[in-house]
């Protein structure tokens, strides 16, 4: 046992810790007052009793009081697309009594500015002598004390809670007040999730643990606890605080299990201080048996810290985790083993109640679906979360990237740049001390012209503080040379900006790419907000949103597509817009997985961010629920510790060709996996296997791990075949897959083939009034822009939302079919956008079909935004005069070999309007038609 002991002297923050004997819990019913013009401290309203009354915690909003949302409304949040205010098709949603806004989620009444709140508590007899404190764990936002009409001091943290010391209270009936002020008084960002509307709402009110307590005179205020693993012992650094002007007393630590079990000795320190602040710094031997705390383990336990002085005594537990997360060269190492972070973003989305949750069981769930869904990361964007989050994340193995609060420009000298140094202390404080915590930022994205200085003067600062995680400036930028990590933009498959020029939508379809050129050779990098993907809304959703924010928005999109005439299709174009959205996350995660030295990614996300215009990129809904097409059963075959990868060429095949791919795995589990049995198939949508072959191969702890190839050739696959692609550890349930297609190189002779055309002009019609058979294959760029030519289609889902992004393409979630229409009985599909779609939605026009009959239907559609809602089709089939027409939006004229998929295609339509089965039902006029076109 070694031990060693130091005095200091300084000024500290309470943060109490006793009893709950002396503890006073104030939940319950509250007075209150709104004071929209900021007049009560002028007009002295802190000595006043107030009427009205409110139930705290909570806010203001969830219990009805505020004002309706209109037009005048001021929000806290920029909004990019303002077309609600003046657009047509806005129109009634800005009537009162019907007002629905689209850009986020819309609560019942909004309210920004003071609202006072007071409640009458009784000092007990007992606490004569004491120091009484009062905590607030969630304000929002800036409080103001006052006790019997005397103010006690300000708090404007957004982060951690607010405490006050307050004044020698005689026993009996005091009357506290706490003036609320919800309006933007630091200038964090109007955008942080710590105060917009975008997600949790800028929220009036008072959350979580609202408490008096009485403490000693002389009092344990703060415990850290730095764990050295290495040398399997703690240092521990206790503050003690007091009113006493001489004390003398003991503080004993104890470590011990979570049950109580003792590990090692206690340890007695004598104190002697005639100061009001004494900081005790102690080095504890844990012994050689400790366990380790990670992903896999979370092994946690606690230290009993106890001062005892003139005959009181104060306690507290304090829990940790013996772990030491660090990075070495551009990787992360927990406990000297490589960890690959795989996470996902959280904006404090809270539907229900508007503020964050302060409860174990909803942060339980949210972690419960991460690991679910294969991730061990979380990042809260913009925000800290409260203790709970912490506490769970600490149990169950989640790795937390915490944030200063901000999304703001720094570095000018203002008062903000005074402001997220206060706020890093009073985090690193407040939830130092768990092993979840493992990386912190100042906030989000940057502005301001200083602001590499200023960061890198941040990080030196918390560097020099703290050592128990890692530190960087901002998330996504900048790069600062002192940060351990870099949140970078750039290792992805679709960044801010590139459109249809990104590596989905410009280049077919392929895994053998990676981003090792895009990372840092001297620092771990995380690539920042990866996916973006967006799913069509779920409408079932909307009964869900019964608390203060309700799915207006939501409710407009449905409104419109019903309006459009497609109401029915609601559920399918979630289901494969989803699939489509499925399929693109694992593109991302894949790429990001075969990257060597990459450190991890945040996706933008697994669950929908209900902001910023309504960004649907979520598997999950903002309940964390899953929505019917993906599970973490599937997802986390792509997404887990340990995941097996193929690096492609291409996606689709024709059936003369070898195909010859390397097998590689990443694999960042407990402990290496020695001598693992690695099998593959190539097997039909039946599960008739075709090709098969294992490996024996050790799995260290890396990715870019070669294991061996699949070796095949497909000259027995004659007609038009999707394959599925498995590779597997056989004694574990550890597998992934991939679709492929093959094609035949020779096709079908067919005979009593159709007219073929690129343009609908009078001699097609004329054909047509003959009773020809035509197959309309127009080329790219000739359907009118007012009849879908100026909507951009790609491959890929939308990016994020066209609403936020100014129209950023592509503009639609992809292909629905039913893909058992013989017009595609060649062309093998699931009935939405896999990879053997690309060839053909890379070049084709979207037709909108919003003047066709009611009750016609395209053979393809295009899945519009849920902004627009058009009835956009890419294939569709209707008799014209005596004749009968298929019409595709492509030429379907690329080269065949380049473009295999796009050829088939073209000759599952040449086969079917070549027979019996084409007999189009719907009959359409030729000048309908004739409108979608430009001239030849």
């Amino acid at each position: 046992m070694r031990m060693r002991f130091f005095l200091l002297l300084g000024v500290s923050l309470l943060l109490g810790c006793t009893h709950p004997a002396d503890t006073i819990d104030l939940a319950g019913e509250w007075r209150f007052a709104l004071d929209p013009d900021d007049i009560g401290v002028s007009e002295q309203w802190y000595a006043r009793t107030f009427s009205q009354s409110v139930y705290l915690p909570g806010s203001l909003q969830e219990q009805g009081y505020g004002y309706d949302v209109s037009v005048d409304t001021k929000w806290t949040g920029s909004i990019h697309d303002r077309s609600w205010y003046d657009a047509p098709e806005y129109e009634k949603y800005r009537k009162e009594g019907n007002i629905k806004v689209p850009f986020w989620l819309n609560p019942d009444k909004h309210y920004v500015g003071v609202a006072w709140y007071q409640k009458d508590v009784r000092v007990p007899s007992g606490w004569k002598g004491k120091v009484i404190q009062l905590e607030l764990e969630r304000s929002h936002w800036e409080t103001t004390l006052y006790v019997d009409g005397v103010e006690l001091g300000k708090r404007d943290g957004l982060s951690t809670p607010h405490r006050y010391l307050l004044s020698d209270l005689e026993s009996g009936k005091h009357v506290v007040t706490v003036r609320v002020d919800n309006r933007v008084h630091v200038d964090v960002g109007i955008n942080a999730h710590s105060v917009s509307d975008h997600t949790q709402s800028n929220w009036n009110g008072l959350a979580g643990n609202l408490e008096l307590t009485a403490k000693p005179s002389v009092y344990i205020d703060d415990v850290q606890v730095y764990p050295d693993v290495a040398n399997r012992r703690v240092t521990v650094m206790v503050s003690l605080m007091g009113k006493a002007e001489s004390s003398k007393g003991v503080v004993s630590l104890q470590l011990e299990t979570l049950k109580g079990e003792p590990v090692g000795e206690t340890v007695h320190v004598d104190f002697d201080t005639l100061a009001n602040h004494t900081e005790l710094n102690v080095t504890i031997d844990a012994g050689e048996e400790v366990l380790l705390w990670s992903e896999h383990s979370p092994n946690l336990y606690r230290l009993k810290s106890v001062v005892t002085s003139d005959g009181e005594k104060d306690g507290r537990y304090t829990r940790f985790g013996f772990r030491e997360f660090q990075k070495r060269g551009t990787r992360f190492h927990l406990n000297g083993s490589p960890v690959f972070l795989r996470g996902t973003l959280e904006c404090s989305i809270f539907p229900l109640t508007g503020y964050p949750a302060t409860e174990n069981a909803y942060w339980e769930k949210i972690y419960s679906a991460c690991k679910k869904f294969g991730l061990n990361h979380v990042r809260f964007h913009s925000w800290c979360p409260p203790k709970a989050a912490f506490h769970v994340a600490d149990s169950m193995g989640i790795y937390l990237q915490v944030e200063c609060a901000g999304w703001a420009t720094i570095g000018d000298g203002g008062y903000i740049d005074e402001w997220f140094y206060a706020e890093g202390d009073r985090i690193l404080k407040e939830y130092g001390n768990h092993p979840s915590f493992c990386m912190l930022a100042y906030g989000n994205e940057p502005g301001g012209r200083n602001q590499v200085k200023y960061l890198s003067d941040l990080v030196a600062y918390w560097k020099s503080k703290d050592n128990r995680r890692v530190y960087t400036g901002g998330a996504g930028w900048p790069y600062i040379e002192n940060a351990d990590y870099w949140n970078a933009p750039d290792p992805r498959i679709q960044a801010w900006g590139e459109g249809l020029n990104s590596i989905i939508n410009a280049q077919p379809p392929r895994s053998d790419f990676d981003f090792r050129d895009r990372i840092k050779g001297d620092m771990p990098t995380v690539s920042h907000e990866i996916g973006q993907w967006c799913v069509y809304p779920n409408f079932s959703e909307i009964e869900k949103y019964t608390g203060v924010l309700k799915a207006k928005n939501f409710e407009i999109f449905q409104e419109t597509l019903q309006e459009n005439k497609m109401g029915d299709l609601a559920d399918d174009f979630l289901f494969a817009s989803g699939r489509l959205q499925t399929l693109c996350y694992k593109a991302d995660i894949e790429a990001a997985l075969r990257t060597p030295g990459l450190a991890g990614f945040q996706l933008l996300d697994l669950h929908d961010f209900p902001g910023q215009g309504t960004a649907l990129v979520g598997v999950l809904d903002a309940f964390w629920d899953e929505k019917g097409y993906v599970g973490g059963e599937e997802y986390s075959m792509f997404c887990n510790q340990t995941v097996p990868l193929v690096r492609f060429p291409k996606m689709t095949w024709l059936n003369n060709e070898k195909m010859s791919v390397p097998i590689e795995f990443a694999h960042f589990g407990e402990e290496p996996i020695k001598d693992a049995r690695i099998e593959w198939t190539i097997a039909t949508a039946d599960d008739r296997i075709i090709k098969e072959g294992s490996f024996v191969s050790d799995l260290p702890l890396d990715n870019g791990i070669q294991v061996g190839r699949i070796e095949a050739s497909f000259e027995e696959i004659v007609e038009p075949t999707r394959l599925i692609v498995s590779v597997r550890l056989s004694d574990k349930a550890i597998e992934n897959q991939w679709n492929i297609w093959v094609y035949p190189k020779e096709k079908h002779d067919v005979t009593n083939k159709p007219f073929i055309t690129s343009t609908f002009d009078d001699s097609v019609i004329d054909r047509l009034n003959q009773g020809e058979s035509v197959l309309l294959l127009s080329p790219k760029g000739k359907v009118l822009p007012e009849k879908g030519g100026d909507i951009a289609v790609g491959f890929s889902s939308i990016f994020w939302n066209t609403a936020w992004t100014s129209q950023q393409p592509p503009h639609t979630l992809g292909v629905l079919c039913d893909p058992a229409h013989p017009a595609l009985a060649s062309f093998p599909n699931q009935g939405y956008s896999d990879y053997q779609w690309w060839d053909v939605v890379t070049d084709c026009d979207a037709m909108v079909l919003d003047e066709f009959p009611d009750d016609f239907r395209p053979i393809v559609y295009l899945i519009d935004d849920w902004f627009k809602n058009r009835w956009l089709g890419l294939l569709f089939e209707a008799k014209v005069g005596k004749g009968k027409l298929m019409v595709c939006s492509s030429s379907l004229a690329r080269d065949p070999i380049q473009y295999p998929a796009a050829a088939q295609f073209k000759q599952s339509l040449i086969e079917y309007t070549s027979s019996d089965k084409f007999n189009p039902k719907s009959e359409l006029d030729a000048e309908l038609i004739r409108g979608l076109f430009s001239n030849p």
